[in-house]
């Protein structure tokens, strides 16, 4: 039996291959929407895509698994648990297999075993793996978002992400009662989940890509709380926001994302077009670094850096419903890249881009570029103690109370393109953690309009440092 793991790091999201070498035969779970390291991969062993399965319904990405059956011809397998709203519209009759507990498939000699363990979703389901060309018994299960590396899946996606109130107890309590069957299992089953360390899909994922359940039933804080009333506060609490595309892709994985075909190729625009594109009121994003928008960027262009997070705050602040135009450094050598980044979120209208070419254009002519004025700590304590400043913290709300600067108010970046008419007059002085948000925050609030703006340099990590006042709450935000 061949097992393999694919990581995309932005997205903290791991998906599996399972082949059988011998039928030459392959089962990919979980698949991301750029489905070319699965055929490559296929390809090198001299496999077939045969199989195409997926744990639940996913919030955090588009579904690769239509794009990767469209490109392979493979079955898709999908769970047929849930009730009604939660099974996959998509489903193609007659072609694609339904799946409910208890159900079982084979890939050449690999069997796959079928579980229902809702909770983190109603559908959800994890594949346990049996090579019964060496074994009568599972070596592991493919546990998508149930059980992490330290951690389980959140149960309160459905409620706090999809609007779907008054869903998160009881998913809580259909996830403690999950854990209780699936503890079970034999000690010595290895557990491959569908995330790591830095998603939003749990509060405290480890970073190690494989566990087993004896380990987890020895070390994970859920196997060890055995009362369910218990279980239920302690795994809503402390549960980070989820960024608010969680919604959109819960949907379009429900009903079917687009099949491309391929990553969209994007062309570059000459480099007068900006200023048309401009004023057609386009979204231009521009994915330089924080330093080098603060020193001169094009004016009502919207920061979004190319950091590992970059999917997370494009998908949080950017309009679906618009096409995108960009701005790369480099000569345009990240454009792959970051037209992968969009795609895997969804984000598929990309008009053109531009290079930094396009920046000197603009400033050749009797225009100017806009620098992004920021203060320093001590610029900041004076404006407060005057009272003529107001801060506005676009951290989360739990970041928010576990500290902020005294009197600052908080809207989380990504709340904050249908809040601004909640912002008071300036100056605003915008602050994150690390200055990354409030760049995107300061960009957002300029380019509707809001002019009297200014970046705290050094965010609330300088504040603390300085020795200077933090606030703190218990309460809600």
């Amino acid at each position: 039996m061949l097992l393999e793991r694919f990581y995309h790091d932005k997205l903290a999201h791991a998906s599996w291959m399972v082949g059988c070498p011998a039928t030459g035969e392959a089962l990919v779970v979980d698949p991301n929407r750029d489905v070319e390291p699965y055929v490559a991969r296929a390809e090198r062993e001299k496999l077939r895509i045969t199989h195409i399965a997926e744990t639940h319904i996913h919030a955090d990405f588009v579904s690769g698994s239509r794009e990767l059956a469209a490109r392979t011809g493979a079955t898709l397998h999908l769970s047929d648990e849930g009730g009604e709203g939660w099974r996959y519209g998509f489903a193609r009759s007659g072609r694609d297999v339904l799946l409910k507990d208890g159900d079982a498939f084979m890939v050449g000699n690999i069997r796959i075993e079928v579980r229902h363990t809702p909770g983190h979703t109603p559908e959800h389901v994890v594949l346990v793996v049996t090579d019964t060309a060496a074994a009568d018994r599972p070596m592991g299960v493919l546990t998508g978002d149930f059980v992490f590396v330290g951690d389980v899946g959140r149960p309160d996606l459905l409620e706090r992400a999809a609007g779907m109130h008054g869903t998160m107890e009881d998913a809580a309590r259909q996830l403690f009662r999950s854990l209780r069957t699936f503890a079970e299992l034999p000690d010595f089953l290895q557990l491959w989940p569908a995330h790591g360390a830095g998603s939003a899909c749990g509060k405290a994922l480890g970073a190690v890509p494989q566990t087993t359940l004896g380990y987890e039933k020895l070390f994970n804080w859920a196997f060890q709380e055995t009362s369910e009333d218990a279980f239920v506060t302690r795994v809503l609490e402390g549960q980070p926001e989820p960024p608010g595309y969680f919604a959109r892709m819960k949907r379009v994985n429900r009903d079917g994302p687009q099949v491309l075909g391929g990553l969209p190729r994007v062309p570059r625009l000459a480099e007068p077009r900006l200023e048309e594109v401009l004023e057609r009121d386009a979204i231009v994003v521009d994915t330089r670094t924080v330093a080098e928008f603060a020193a001169g960027h094009v004016p009502g262009t919207i920061h979004i850096p190319l950091t590992r997070s970059f999917p997370t705050y494009a998908g949080s602040i950017l309009p679906y419903d618009r096409p995108l135009h960009l701005v790369l450094p480099d000569g345009g050598a990240a454009l792959e890249e970051v037209v992968r980044d969009l795609a895997l979120i969804g984000l598929d209208r990309i008009d053109g881009w531009f290079g930094p070419e396009a920046l000197t254009e603009w400033a050749s002519g009797r225009r100017h570029l806009a620098a992004l004025p920021a203060i320093d700590t001590e610029e900041l304590r004076g404006g407060l103690e005057r009272g003529s400043v107001h801060v506005l913290d676009v951290r989360s709300r739990d970041e928010w109370r576990a500290g902020h600067i005294p009197g600052a108010d908080v809207i989380p970046l990504g709340e904050l393109p249908r809040r601004m008419d909640e912002l008071p007059a300036g100056p605003l002085v915008v602050h994150c953690q690390t200055g990354i948000r409030s760049s995107i925050a300061a960009s957002l609030l300029r380019a509707a309009g809001i002019a009297d703006v200014v970046a705290y340099r050094g965010s609330f990590e300088a504040w603390q440092t300085a020795g200077m006042p933090v606030e703190r709450e218990t309460g809600g935000a």
